[in-house]
């Protein structure tokens, strides 16, 4: 059948969707919160939902039945990817917003497919390099602007927010590679995501006691508005968005899985214009398109 043939890029097309409604989520309920309180509150939910689910359908509460290696590689994939990544992803939802966040984030699949070259032995050739300069070319477009005097271009975002999102990028493909090596003998992806999920809610437990911030934490659990929108973005990210992410790179080659992973950018677009009013240039949209069809260049040919 289509759909079994095609399994992979399904879950890849689906995480996408899933994706950007967590994005424009969560970019809101930092903006209320704080971007650290929006993390580690939205790992615990997550990992209700997704304990919940597992039990339900493998009649585990916890993954119990992962050996040691599994349990290594999984670990560092939540402390890289939750921990690190989606520290700096979210601070730069507060600064730049989601939608030129997401945009960075096109980085993802290039810097994946680079780390499966260097420690997968995955094959890179001149025309996937042509596709990530397509790539930072979109991103460029998107972000630069003409400098007051004509003579040159600066940058139209924080220089700061433009690192965290990138650092984010470096950190979400980092934890995809390492999931990759987690779920050898065809570990079950949902489980994977608990096991990621652990590792992100002790790693950022110990930054918000060496930060001293669990007070603010505790006070985000009093904010209605914040919360709802922290419920919805942990329903679509941690729970339904990572693990189909992982189903994704399961079922078909973590390039192709990243290359559908990466229309974030373009499917952001109408409800950044629809329900949060931004104005969008052309430029803008223009970059988003390339980027993503760098990002195809990169791993279909």
């Amino acid at each position: 059948m289509w759909i079994q043939s095609n399994f992979g890029e399904l879950a890849a097309f689906s995480t996408a969707i899933f994706w950007t409604i967590t994005a424009l989520a969560f970019e809101s309920a930092s903006l209320k919160v704080g971007s650290l309180s929006v993390n580690i509150i939205r790992l615990f939910i997550g990992f209700i939902f997704i304990s919940t689910f597992t039990f339900i359908t493998r009649g585990l509460l916890f993954p119990t039945d992962a050996n040691p290696t599994q349990w290594m590689w999984l670990i560092l994939s939540g402390i890289i990817g939750f921990v690190l990544g989606d520290l700096f992803l979210f601070k730069s939802y507060t600064l730049i917003g989601s939608r030129f966040a997401m945009l960075i984030m096109t980085l993802v699949p290039p810097l994946t497919a680079l780390q499966g070259w260097l420690f997968l032995n995955e094959r890179l050739s001149l025309l996937h390099f042509l596709g990530m300069s397509l790539t930072i070319l979109g991103i460029s477009l998107a972000i630069l602007q003409r400098s007051t005097d004509k003579k040159g271009f600066t940058f139209k975002l924080s220089l700061k927010g433009m690192l965290y999102a990138f650092t984010g990028a470096v950190g979400q493909a980092s934890g995809l590679i390492l999931s990759k090596l987690g779920m050898s003998d065809n570990y079950n992806p949902f489980a994977a995501t608990q096991i990621r999920i652990i590792a992100g809610i002790f790693g950022f437990m110990i930054l918000v006691s060496i930060m001293r911030r669990w007070k603010p934490v505790f006070a985000s659990l009093r904010h209605g508005e914040a919360m709802t929108r922290i419920g919805i973005g942990s329903f679509f990210g941690p729970f339904l968005g990572v693990s189909f992410s992982l189903l994704a790179v399961q079922h078909t080659q973590t390039g192709i899985a990243s290359t559908i992973m990466a229309i974030v950018p373009i499917l952001i677009i109408p409800p950044s214009i629809l329900i949060f009013k931004q104005r969008i240039t052309v430029w803008e949209a223009i970059g988003a398109v390339i980027s993503v069809a760098g990002i195809s260049l990169f791993f279909i040919f």
